[in-house]
């Protein structure tokens, strides 16, 4: 058994791989950056290795540090956790050649799987079912919207060295292709240091349905069933399942078998998902579910497999790769009821789901869900990479059973001043086709503004704030005794806003300084309204401010140019994804001060629109 780890990540899945390795006396060492000198991750491991400044491309991506850092502390083996180098072959390589083990498949393996377009011609060969599409060489825009049209409309752009749900455009008709190419091949060099596409079918009523797999050296390989991961935003997942609803034995076996022969065909070792794209439009058939690509790590969303299964994949991960065998049989493994997982992101539905950075004053995700998370009260959430926070699982005997006490967890969860999408999840885990489990990957996108929480708290919180705060009874609603009521001013997230309380009744006016109020997932500051209390108005009409630290990748307007409402103006790249910023209203670019490369600060003005003027 490996006597000692090193840990290449960061954050939650840095924690949970220290966690189940400290139950098995395996000694672990952190890795870090500037950014995360005093992270949880760091604290909890029994050695720590700082290894260059905060951008990832300068510390956790540097896979010689890393393994530098191995070397240091006697570190045996690396486990890679997920995301950065966990799927980059070369680096696996560099790991088996500096004589230490790798958690991990074999790197022939990871190449097999990591270019999208080889890995669908393989597991063609293989029998394995693929979704129609386009693998070709050539690259050129010509050939590409060539393809795209033969396919139909619409069609998905995909990054060969894709992942995580970066690299991807949906492209509704030819006249936007261009457009969303030059996006898509933009993001995927940034991200993966590789532009190529692959283009495919976008399925109208798609299931997103993935299978773990997990081989070892001798020869064995086995599934622990299927997981639905539909609930997506932007491709990022948000809500995760298992087993897949509307899942019958007979489809459940034959996708699990074609994930197994997947697993198979690149002699794979560890875990890994196969991940399928599903037309539900009649339901989960089996002919009706096809490849789409192989993540050759742990995934995000591994512990609702661990929760219907009663196993530790982490643990298996070192079992594996200290040479033993995988340590149940097929016939072993079983499913025993329902698991969802919830993603918690530091960003602000508000705001078009804008990442949210600074420092977490108090965080609270209670003690009646399995929580993951790298974060505690007091850290500072960063600018530098993924804004997930935490994951929130439940399990239950039923999914409307791990459904509800999901829902009951997040309610509570007190994450501020930074935002989260917690109210976001309520909202989406009580929306009635979530109940009855008719999903399908475009329901957020349909759903919009219906699955975004309330701006202020419900009247009865507000009322029992202001009670709470003036030292009185508190009341709601219209009330026939007005005489014998008062109103209170309150500032909401510095929002003004007025409470009718029962005067006299709870005692003396204590006027506290405020209080914390959370309610369906969200969290505000109550405080009394003082004159001057309120900040003054955001930027001047028209100017467009960068909503956040980032690098500006692209600049669609020249100054003195005409636009018109909703037209993009410069796209903003910050926490690893792409951020358009459009215009506010019909005009003309009065200011520009944006180029492409410019890296730029929150509240910096980029544009400046001036409004055209009524006909």
């Amino acid at each position: 058994m490996i006597g000692s780890l090193l840990i290449a990540n960061r954050g939650e899945i840095a924690c949970r791989i220290i966690r189940t390795a400290r139950a098995m006396g395996v000694r672990t060492v952190a890795v870090y950056s500037d950014a995360d000198a005093k992270a949880l991750h760091v604290r909890e491991a029994d050695d720590a290795v700082h290894i260059g400044p905060s951008p990832a491309r300068e510390s956790y991506l540097v896979g010689e540090r890393i393994i530098a850092a191995a070397k240091q502390t006697g570190a045996e083996a690396i486990h890679p956790g997920y995301g950065f180098l966990s799927e980059n072959a070369d680096f696996a390589q560099a790991v088996i050649d500096a004589g230490l083990i790798w958690v991990g498949p074999k790197p022939d393996s990871i190449r097999a799987m990591g270019l999208k377009d080889a890995a669908k011609a393989r597991m063609i060969a293989a029998g394995v079912p693929v979704t129609p599409g386009y693998l070709g060489e050539d690259q050129s825009p010509a050939r590409l919207q060539a393809e795209a049209d033969a396919i139909g409309y619409p069609v998905l752009i995909k990054a060969v060295a894709g992942g995580g749900g970066k690299g991807m455009r949906r492209v509704e008709s030819a006249a936007d292709f261009a457009d969303m190419l030059a996006s898509c091949q933009r993001e995927a060099a940034s991200s993966f240091g590789d532009d190529r596409v692959l283009l495919e079918k976008y399925i109208l009523s798609p299931r997103h349905i993935e299978v773990q797999v997990f081989g070892d050296s001798h020869e064995n390989v086995v599934h622990l069933f299927e997981r639905d991961c539909s609930l997506q935003r932007r491709h990022q997942k948000v809500i995760e399942e298992a087993p897949a609803p509307g899942m019958d034995e007979a489809t459940r076996a034959d996708v699990c078998q074609a994930a197994v022969n997947a697993a198979r065909a690149v002699d794979y070792i560890g875990a890994g998902t196969i991940e399928f794209i599903a037309d539900a439009s009649e339901g989960l058939r089996a002919d009706r579910i096809w490849f789409m690509e192989m993540n050759t790590r742990l995934q995000v969303e591994h512990p609702v497999t661990e929760e219907i299964t009663g196993v530790d994949l982490v643990e298996w991960q070192l079992r594996v790769a200290s040479g033993e065998p995988i340590p149940k049989r097929q016939d072993e493994l079983v499913i025993d009821g329902w698991a969802i997982e919830a993603r918690l992101y530091a960003e602000d539905p508000a705001k078009g789901f804008l990442p949210s950075v600074g420092r977490l004053e108090a965080f609270d995700l209670g003690d009646t869900a399995r929580i993951e998370t790298g974060v505690e009260e007091g850290a500072d959430v960063s600018p530098f990479y993924d804004p997930m926070i935490a994951k929130v699982i439940t399990w239950g005997e039923t999914r409307d059973d791990a459904r509800e006490q999901l829902i009951d967890a997040l309610d509570t969860a007190v994450v501020w001043p930074i935002r989260s999408n917690a109210g976001f999840l309520v909202k989406a885990l009580e929306h009635p086709a979530f109940v009855t489990a008719d999903l399908d990957t475009g329901l957020i996108a349909r759903e919009g503004d219906e699955l975004l929480p309330d701006a202020l708290p419900s009247e009865d919180a507000l009322a029992e704030a202001a009670g709470r705060i003036v030292g009185e009874t508190a009341l709601s609603g219209f009330r026939l005794n007005a005489a014998a009521n008062r109103t209170v001013r309150l500032l909401v997230d510095g929002e003004a806003v007025e409470v009718e309380v029962e005067a006299g009744a709870g005692g003396e006016d204590s006027e506290d300084d405020g209080l914390l109020l959370t309610e369906a997932g969200q969290t505000w500051s109550v405080t009394p309204f003082r004159a001057g209390g309120i900040a003054a108005g955001g930027a001047a009409d028209g100017a467009i401010l960068s909503p956040m630290p980032g690098r500006i990748t692209a600049v669609e307007v020249t100054a003195g140019q005409a636009v018109t409402k909703g037209q993009k103006l410069v796209t903003l790249e910050a926490m690893k994804m792409e951020h358009g910023l459009v215009a506010p209203f019909d005009g003309t670019v009065a200011e520009l001060d944006a180029e492409a490369g410019q890296q730029v600060a929150e509240g910096r003005m980029l544009v400046r629109i001036e409004r055209a003027e009524a006909a």
